[in-house]
């Protein structure tokens, strides 16, 4: 039986985990995601029957990540994207990135 390719994780190879909150807590994700040889590291919603384990560990960092875009999106430059190349766009993300780096 092959699984649909879903639009969220179409195009992601190699893939060590997959990390995402209890709204991504859907069975067919949860299968594809199992196909392709990655972890789920998704914690299930508390109305589920059955009920997964999922590495608390790793999916603690996932607050560093939201964080790291959250303080991106303070920069106005690229919260408001005037840059229409997606080269400068990127090379600002860049230096944002340095920047919320180097406080």
């Amino acid at each position: 039986m092959t699984l649909p390719k879903l639009p969220i994780i179409d195009g992601m190879d190699n893939v060590g985990a997959v990390v995402a909150d209890k709204a991504f807590d859907a069975t067919s994700l949860i299968d594809c995601i199992e196909a392709m040889n990655a972890t789920v590291v998704i914690p299930p919603k508390a109305n589920r029957k059955v009920l997964r384990s999922y590495d608390k560990h790793v999916y603690k960092s996932r607050n560093l990540i939201e964080r790291f875009f959250a303080r991106l999106k303070q920069f106005r430059r690229i919260a408001t994207r005037y840059d229409k190349l997606d080269v400068r766009f990127e090379a600002f993300i860049s230096i944002a990135a340095a920047l919320i780096w180097l406080a």
